[in-house]
């Protein structure tokens, strides 16, 4: 024949059809906005690596998540940044640490936040590793459960809605959530950091979460970016040991592990947009070579078509606001 019998073009040549076939859909109730509460500061302070990122006090951390709240995100991730760090991260497990005061403030005034916390010991820890070491520097892996899990219930009993374990130790799913089963918060779910892998994205956020380790890396716990059966042995592991909801990260570059997941779980999948992601926007945007507003929605649109159910992301009030003008 001369001419095709397929014109897939019919649908795409009106908006209003392209509308009516479009196949994913982000709303502003997909995301989940990453927030940094600092101890110590009266004033709310720029993250130089993060462009228009700020480490907030505990007395204004408010301010982003209604400012956020008014144009759609309803749920939010806490990160503390604490004044003292030692060995043992005794300040992560404080229940009037910075963490637990940030859930009390926003728990009274902004009731309507889903508020979700960060557990790991990086931010807490002198040497600035996810879990505790031993006198050689190695990880001591279960030794540092306990840590969690008291972390975990600190977090829990000063208000949060969800715990996010992102420390990658082996066995830590079980452990938290036996702790909070037995310290009666048997309703509070878990969101993993199930398949986290131990990427260069994570420059920005390891400037603002004061997180860098002192010496050595992360390879020995978090994942080998080549590894994808690893990933769906990781997310299974901590779907059989309690996880209500489980992640991958980073975001773009591992959306293949995203929709194998999703191909394999019947469950709640979230994945992070990482700072690097974040922040490789903001440059390229700054210097005119990107357009902000497109970027961030086509990626966000590709995490979702992957399979994503929730994403975290830095962009979630912009996002919100883009989304909302184009409804």
């Amino acid at each position: 024949m001369p001419f095709p019998v397929q014109r897939p073009r019919r649908l795409r040549a009106d908006g209003r059809v392209r509308a009516l076939v479009r196949e994913t859909v982000v709303r502003p109730e997909h995301l989940v906005l990453p927030l940094f509460v600092m101890e110590g500061i009266s004033e709310r302070h720029p993250i130089d690596a993060m462009p228009g990122q700020m480490h907030w006090p505990v007395d204004q951390i408010d301010v982003p998540v209604r400012e956020a709240m008014a144009r759609g995100v309803k749920s939010f991730l806490l990160f503390g940044v604490p004044a003292s760090k030692d060995a043992v991260a005794s300040s992560a497990v404080d229940p009037d640490g910075i963490v637990p005061q940030a859930l009390r403030r926003l728990k009274r005034l902004c009731p309507e936040a889903w508020l979700i916390t960060d557990v790991c010991l990086c931010g807490y820890t002198d040497h600035g590793h996810c879990g505790l070491l031993d006198t050689e520097g190695h990880i001591r892996n279960d030794d540092s459960l306990p840590v969690l899990a008291a972390m975990s219930v600190a977090h829990a009993r000063a208000g949060a809605d969800m715990i996010a374990p992102s420390d990658m130790m082996d066995g830590r799913i079980g452990a938290i959530r036996a702790a909070l089963d037995a310290a009666g918060f048997v309703e509070t779910p878990i969101m993993s950091y199930a398949a986290k892998f131990s990427s260069c994205f994570y420059g920005p956020f390891r400037e603002a979460a004061h997180s860098a380790p002192q010496k050595g890396d992360r390879k020995g716990y978090q994942m080998d970016p080549a590894n994808g059966r690893e990933a769906l042995r990781e997310l299974r592991l901590d779907l059989e040991e309690g996880a209500d909801v489980l992640m991958v990260k980073p975001g773009m570059p591992y959306l293949d592990i995203l929709a194998a997941a999703r191909r394999a779980f019947d469950v709640p999948l979230a994945v992070y947009q990482v700072s690097g992601e974040y922040s490789m926007i903001k440059a390229a945007a700054a210097r005119g070579w990107i357009d902000e507003k497109a970027a961030v929605l086509e990626s966000l649109t590709a995490m979702r078509r992957a399979g994503a159910d929730w994403i975290l992301t830095y962009f979630a009030p912009e996002a919100a606001g883009w989304l909302r003008e184009t409804a």
